[in-house]
């Protein structure tokens, strides 16, 4: 817990970060049109049809796997289905145990798929752009939805972590994702930007305890 509240500025300065991230991208209607309709899209599936749980089960422990051979562990096996799943890795530590809580793997996948037929000249255009934006806003909407479904129940991940600890990273995992994909994708702004203005909320902040503290020891 102690962590998690140390880290608690970070969450703050990343969250006005990705705020001046937005603000600085609202005018990029080519991007956010096709990117809205794909989420409305989705959320109208998400609201109308049943759940594909088993699709989103799996991705949750593909990604598991994914975070389990980044940092050097080893994957025994899985079991997928729509009511749970389990991934049989070698190491676990926090961010193989919550990144499927902020690592979109299917709108991941969806931008590696766009980027390769791109680099070989498969597709350009207009029409292949938005479609893309399309499927990459319908990817991420059923990220966060589907994510925030399971979360209405107790998650042995989130619990085993601890519950502050949890939220502060999967905040903080989130909204890294964002400043990534904002910038990369409307051209509003640039990744130093965005990062910029991370660090400088953290400066300011940093400023304004540092104040605060010299005028309870100096008043």
């Amino acid at each position: 817990m102690f962590i998690a509240l140390l880290l608690l500025p970070v969450c703050a300065g990343g969250g006005v970060a990705l705020f001046k991230t937005l603000r600085a991208a609202g005018g990029a209607e080519t991007a956010w049109v096709p990117l809205m309709a794909g989420a409305l899209s989705w959320l109208a599936i998400y609201s109308l049809l049943p759940k594909p749980m088993w699709v989103y089960v799996f991705g949750h422990e593909f990604t598991h796997a994914i975070w389990a051979w980044l940092c050097g562990g080893s994957v025994k096996g899985m079991k997928v289905t729509a009511e749970g799943g389990h991934v049989y890795v070698t190491k676990d530590n926090f961010l193989i145990t919550l990144a499927p809580y902020f690592f979109p793997l299917y709108a991941l996948a969806v931008s590696g798929v766009y980027a390769l037929g791109s680099r070989l000249g498969a597709w350009s255009g207009v029409v292949p752009v938005a479609v893309f934006h399309l499927l990459l806003g319908a990817a991420y909407a059923f990220h966060v939805t589907l994510t925030w479904h399971i979360l209405q129940t107790r998650q042995p991940d989130i619990t085993s972590q601890g519950r502050l600890f949890s939220a502060v990273i999967i905040f903080l995992g989130n909204v890294l994702v964002l400043l990534l994909a904002v910038p990369l994708l409307t051209g509003s702004s640039t990744l130093a930007e965005a990062f910029g203005w991370w660090g400088g909320s953290l400066s300011d902040m940093g400023r304004w305890a540092w104040a605060g503290i010299s005028g309870i020891i100096h008043p």
